[in-house]
């Protein structure tokens, strides 16, 4: 091989090695910063491609995107002394490259540990101020708020960091006391199931005594009702055969005795003593009678 062609080799493979060793690029995703002899030289790298001094500058690149810190689970006390057990995480990203690289040196697990370390802090400084009820449902999202004030007032300037949003996932009891207070809930509703059955029980008695009463009451007016219908039709009634027999007196006295010989001699082993001459036996003794 020619020494001419092969010199011209090596000086193009240096000459892109140099220009490799130069070139960086930083994504729209990433943070970066320049060391130069381990010194930061450089905390504000724009994403693009950037040129560096080879053997001298060094950089150091960082996710830029929101990360997450899930803390372990703390133990904490309301104002009324409750212990109750808190599982939080937090959502964070870089905000000052050259903070976070001064306070951290880049590692990520450091941060995290540094963070969930105030993050705890917080809650436990926001939880103490306020009692079980207000930590619970009352005054959840004004606490996070405070949380995630007080937090980005310290983080942002001694971790370079921001924090996104701090959210609770889980408030449990100790397992301690869970078994009483879940006993005492137990009997707190069984109160009030036996409350709510003695007072439908009680609406109930009202609903079956009112309705009694307006019962008597309809039966009574019915009652009332037929006896004057009654009474009317008995008064009619009453004209009626007295205006009719009132025409044939002599008729009406005969179908009467009719009526009287048919239920004395209904019964055949009845013996009845009557005077053959008495009124009981007018028509049998004189048919034509007028």
């Amino acid at each position: 091989m020619n020494p001419k062609f092969t010199g011209l080799l090596l000086l193009v493979a240096a000459l892109f090695l140099l220009v490799q060793s130069s070139v960086y690029v930083v994504l729209q995703t990433e943070k970066a910063v320049k060391l130069r002899f381990g010194e930061l030289v450089d905390a504000n790298i724009q994403p693009g491609l950037h040129f560096k001094v080879p053997i001298m500058d060094q950089i150091r690149k960082f996710d830029g995107r929101v990360l997450t810190v899930d803390a372990e689970p703390e133990s904490f006390f309301t104002v009324n002394r409750k212990r109750l057990i808190v599982d939080s995480f937090a959502k964070w990203r870089i905000a000052d490259v050259g903070a976070y690289y001064k306070a951290t040196g880049g590692d990520e697990a450091r941060a995290h540990n540094r963070l969930t370390s105030r993050v705890n802090d917080g809650l436990r400084n926001q939880f103490g101020t306020r009692t079980l009820h207000e930590v619970v449902s009352g005054e959840r999202d004004l606490l996070m708020a405070n949380i995630l004030a007080s937090l980005n007032e310290t983080v942002r300037g001694t971790l370079g960091i921001e924090v996104v949003d701090v959210r609770v996932k889980r408030i449990d009891l100790p397992e301690e006391v869970s078994g009483q207070v879940f006993r005492r809930m137990t009997a707190e509703r069984e109160k009030e199931a036996r409350e709510l059955r003695a007072r439908g029980m009680e609406e109930a008695e009202k609903i079956r005594a009112d309705a009694d009463r307006q019962r008597t009451i309809l039966l009574a007016n019915a009652y009332k009702q037929s006896e004057q219908i009654r009474g009317v039709g008995d008064a009619r009634s009453t004209a009626i055969y007295a205006e009719s027999f009132d025409k044939d007196r002599e008729f009406y006295a005969f179908t009467r005795s009719l009526r009287a010989y048919k239920q004395a001699f209904a019964n055949k082993g009845d013996i009845m003593l009557v005077d053959p001459d008495s009124e009981f036996f007018r028509y049998l003794n004189s048919p034509e009678v007028q």
